[in-house]
């Protein structure tokens, strides 16, 4: 009898899903997308700009068995499950699926699922649907302008700059960091004083004189005041008040990746793999299970099942003092609330009970996210607040001090949260205080800080740059393109980001800004709800950038061409540096008429003698650029190792032994040293 065929994204969901569902079933997986445009027509956009920007789909590079595969299981299936990820890409990803398996509408249905865990994945296949076409149009849409701002941008920044690709999020996350960079070069620091006095257990500075705001601008102003004060204080006023102290949210993308940069010193790619990692599932003691929920969200929505089974176990655990309450955000205009906040999948499944599953970083990253959520659904923190106005001549002085009367939500979360006692001494308006000295220091105003990761995925996130799918991508970029260079954690502009970003504003300020791009993800957002036509969305779009990129090749100077200072040997025309897919390299001027290139000696580098014909092993580099170990001897000799050889042979079969991570093994047995 026929199974019913599941398709999901990840190979790793494939038999936790599969064993949820039964004998019934076969789950396989797309190993992500299976096509995307094709780099045919106008400019190569695989886009049909005159036709409603029809696209012009291919198969991915090695994709193309995998879809052959997928054929194969289609015609043994008896109806197809297309279980993609639960966002836009990956309702993309089903509506190709669809697509390149010519399902028609009785064949398939749409099975969405927040986590990977039995229950949540029987009860999503009670609720399928079909691909909602909206979703997809959305997510073509933004691929489209990718493609086209992209392409477009990027051949200009080629031919203008010496940066290699531009585009339409990482153009304006690279604006805000240069932008950053010339308000600390222009920030003039201004010069301010404090002064202090020095009780046995406390300190308390100078804000007032005669109960008004006081700024010390010069030590000449900190001699006067200083020949005006005495060490005898009289306490002017003391106020205690009562505060709560609420927890946060759970988490949502933009969260993870910011308490994960300043936490755990992990960066947005870093955090979002491993978050991946535990969504898609940890194999445990009698099972593999998804940990945690959808990883990609900005919602802070949980569901009525979690609040209520974490509300037991807040009851049961900690008593009924520390029940807290639901919080709701204020709903942002540009929030995808189809998805829950990032959260464990169960609140019984402790982040100590499964430690012993996890790697260290795995389990840093699941115990953060647990307690995040489990804070969440907890009363708040409740603290006693004192503030002691001390008078000295007219000079006022303030010491405050904070004292945690119930712990609340900080019963789990005071790891991530810095809520610590400051005690002052019990005292009396009236009393007089004998300071044991008056301090004064000399401070500067500083510039505004440059961008940690964290600190420009929060910037984006509001101003309403890009998607929490995006985040990670656009980090990596900027660091891959040398735009950007990290320095004690933070951003700062190359020489190359700087020129891209001037020139782009040049020719695009009108289009390169957060406004515009924050604009476009609200015209993507209609288009999800079937509120725009993404084709206008399109045309509109491309009918105000065409003509301002022909503008800008036309009016922007090319890059000049260094030289070497050498002449082709070939046709005697200067020889240049140009740039390639795998680095600079020099070339003649005169191409395409001189197709010279010139080759520099490479260093060779011998390992060890070639055990089958004698002639040296030396390091190699593949077409990919990774270090390998061949025979000098090659094509005749084609012996080759992929770990270093270190020369000596096997004592169990006589192959080679080779190295890597300081640990020695045959290259064809198992022996190890």
């Amino acid at each position: 009898m026929a199974k019913k065929l599941v398709i999901v994204e990840s190979p790793s969901k494939t038999k936790p899903i599969e064993k949820y569902l039964g004998s019934d079933y076969h789950v396989v997986s797309s190993k992500g997308h299976v096509r995307d445009l094709s780099t045919k027509g106008k400019y190569g956009l695989g886009v049909d700009v005159e036709n409603d920007f029809k696209p012009d789909y291919v198969p991915m590079k090695g994709k193309a068995s995998v879809i052959k595969e997928l054929k194969n299981d289609v015609k043994d299936a008896s109806h197809v499950y297309l279980a993609t990820d639960p966002d836009r890409e990956g309702e993309a990803i089903s509506w190709h699926l669809k697509d390149v398996l010519k399902l028609k509408d009785a064949d398939y249905e749409r099975v969405v699922f927040n986590e990977i865990t039995e229950g949540a994945v029987k009860e999503a296949f009670k609720h399928t649907r079909k691909i909602d076409k909206d979703l997809v149009n959305s997510q073509e849409t933004r691929r489209i302008l990718d493609r086209i701002i992209g392409f477009r941008l990027s051949k200009l920044i080629q031919s203008k700059t010496d940066g290699s690709s531009a585009g339409r999020v990482q153009s304006v996350a690279l604006k805000l960091i240069v932008d950053r960079e010339r308000e600390i070069e222009a920030f003039i620091p201004e010069e301010y004083w404090s002064i202090k006095g020095v009780f046995d257990t406390f300190e308390a500075e100078l804000f007032n004189y005669n109960h008004k705001d006081i700024e010390i601008k010069s030590e000449d102003e900190v001699k006067a005041i200083l020949k005006v004060l005495t060490h005898d204080f009289t306490i002017e006023s003391i106020d205690k008040k009562l505060k709560k102290k609420q927890s946060k949210m759970p988490f949502i993308t933009s969260t993870l990746q910011q308490d994960a940069s300043n936490k755990l010193n992990f960066n947005a790619r870093k955090t979002m793999q491993i978050a991946q990692k535990l969504y898609e599932g940890i194999e445990l003691a009698n099972e593999t299970v998804g940990l945690i929920t959808y990883m990609r969200t900005d919602s802070t929505r949980l569901s009525d099942v979690f609040i209520k089974s974490t509300y037991a176990y807040i009851n049961d655990k900690y008593g009924k003092e520390y029940v807290g309450y639901v919080k709701t955000a204020k709903k942002k205009d540009n929030v995808q609330d189809a998805h829950e906040a990032i959260r464990p999948t169960s609140i019984n499944r402790t982040p100590e009970s499964v430690k012993k599953f996890l790697t260290n970083d795995e389990y840093k990253l699941y115990r953060m996210i647990y307690y995040r959520a489990l804070a969440s659904l907890m009363a708040s923190a409740e603290t006693e607040n004192t503030t002691i106005i001390l008078d000295n001549h007219n000079y006022q002085f303030k010491a405050t001090g904070q004292i945690v009367t119930f712990d609340g939500y900080l019963k789990v979360y005071k790891d991530y949260e810095d809520a610590k006692d400051t005690v002052l001494p019990v005292l009396k308006e009236k009393d007089e205080l004998q300071a044991k000295e008056i301090t004064h220091e000399q401070h500067f105003t500083k510039p505004p800080a440059r961008y940690t990761e964290a600190k420009l995925i929060k910037e984006m996130e509001e101003l309403g740059i890009g998607r929490p799918s995006t985040y990670a991508t656009t980090m990596d970029i900027l660091k891959k393109r040398n735009y950007a260079v990290i320095e004690d954690k933070k951003f700062v502009p190359t020489e190359v980001g700087i020129e891209i970003t001037d020139k782009l504003q040049q020719a695009f300020s009108h289009l390169i800004n957060v406004e515009y791009t924050a604009n476009m993800e609200t015209d993507l957002d209609k288009i999800a709800e079937g509120e725009a036509n993404w084709v206008k969305v399109l045309r509109d779009f491309y009918d105000e950038f065409e003509p301002s990129v022909k503008e800008a090749f036309a009016a922007l100077p090319k890059k000049e061409t260094e030289k070497t200072g050498e002449d082709c040997p070939n046709c005697g025309h200067p020889l240049v540096v140009r740039k390639g897919k795998y680095g600079p390299f020099v070339a003649c001027s005169n191409y395409p008429e001189c197709k010279y290139i010139k080759q520099e000696p490479k260093e060779v580098v011998e390992v060890c003698d070639c055990p089958n014909c004698g002639s040296k092993i030396v390091e190699k580099k593949s077409k990919r650029g990774k270090t390998f170990y061949g025979c000098s001897n090659y094509p005749k000799c084609k012996t080759a190792y992929w770990d270093k050889p270190i020369g000596r042979m096997c004592p169990e079969c006589g192959s080679m032994l080779t190295e890597k991570n300081k640990k020695i093994k045959c290259s064809s047995c198992d022996y190890q040293e």
